[in-house]
């Protein structure tokens, strides 16, 4: 049997449910399970239980600081060997995001893996189209957009072909042990998703934009407004556009255009007319 973490977050529960379709044997694991779902609450070590896990899709808990983040998955990966689960699949970070400020807690996690003993597979994934859309700022009157994100292009990849990256790897293990991939799409520019929507683009400073991180959007965690402000300044200065053959290669399909849906992201957080955007 296959289980997939996180199963009630996006990547996860995408990834489970392709599986589903595909007419997989697999299970989600949660911290607040659903019907269906094992409980797997990765801060109390002694309650997790992995046994008649075949592979395990580890959907990084990346909700945290980095030491509890690591804590986490060193947690679950102690269960893994424990219980005897025969390979691991991992979805950490793309290459090109070494510098990011999440970065740190994947590749720790990378060496965890490695050390494990374990067949493992590694899912370095791109940064998501939904989140590159989603982070860009509507003006008040909603006729524009604005970002840190200046000419900068991202690699930007749809979760739905991530999801399904990872449970073809999951259904076949065996094909990939030992293999890292490299998941990243098509680079976009936040000029091209603006022009999608038929509206402008106004670049902000990245000063300008830190500011609006600590002091204008409600509900952050104290850690992640520099995450937030490093994937700003990566792409702006060019260090996310990094292309490789990797995500179609595993999808044997062209992967979803990352353009349409940044733009349905974006749109989706247009404000009313005379309501004020951060």
């Amino acid at each position: 049997m296959i289980l997939v973490t996180g199963a009630n977050g996006n990547l996860g529960s995408a990834t489970l449910a392709t599986l589903r379709a595909r007419g997989v044997d697999a299970m989600g694991g949660s911290r607040t399970p659903g019907e269906g779902m094992r409980r797997l609450d990765f801060d109390d070590r002694l309650s997790l239980d992995l046994a008649g896990v075949s592979t395990l899709v580890l959907i990084s808990a990346g909700y945290a600081e980095d030491d509890r983040v690591v804590g986490r998955h060193a947690a679950i990966l102690d269960a893994a060997v424990r219980n005897g689960v025969r390979h691991l699949v991992y979805t950490s970070l793309t290459t090109a995001g070494d510098h990011l400020g999440f970065a740190l807690a994947h590749r720790a996690t990378e060496r965890l893996v490695r050390a494990g003993g374990l067949p493992w597979t590694i899912l370095r994934n791109g940064l998501y189209a939904e989140l590159f859309g989603g982070l860009l700022m509507w003006s008040g009157d909603g006729d524009g957009v604005e970002s840190a994100f200046g000419e900068g292009a991202l690699a930007a990849v749809a979760r739905e072909d991530l999801a399904d990256a990872a449970a073809i790897v999951a259904a076949n293990p065996a094909g990939h042990r030992g293999r890292v991939y490299d998941l990243v799409g098509t680079p976009i520019t936040a000029g091209q998703v603006a022009g999608r929507l038929g509206v402008p683009h106004r670049t902000i400073g990245l000063g300008e934009y830190r500011h609006r991180l600590l002091h204008r959007t409600p509900g952050l965690l104290p850690f992640q407004p520099p995450m937030l402000a490093s994937i700003a300044t990566g792409i702006r200065h060019g260090f996310l556009d990094g292309t490789a053959p990797d995500l179609t290669g595993l999808l044997g399909r062209p992967a979803r255009d990352p353009l349409a849906t940044a733009a349905a992201a974006a749109s989706a957080t247009r404000p009313e007319a005379g309501v004020q955007q951060r």
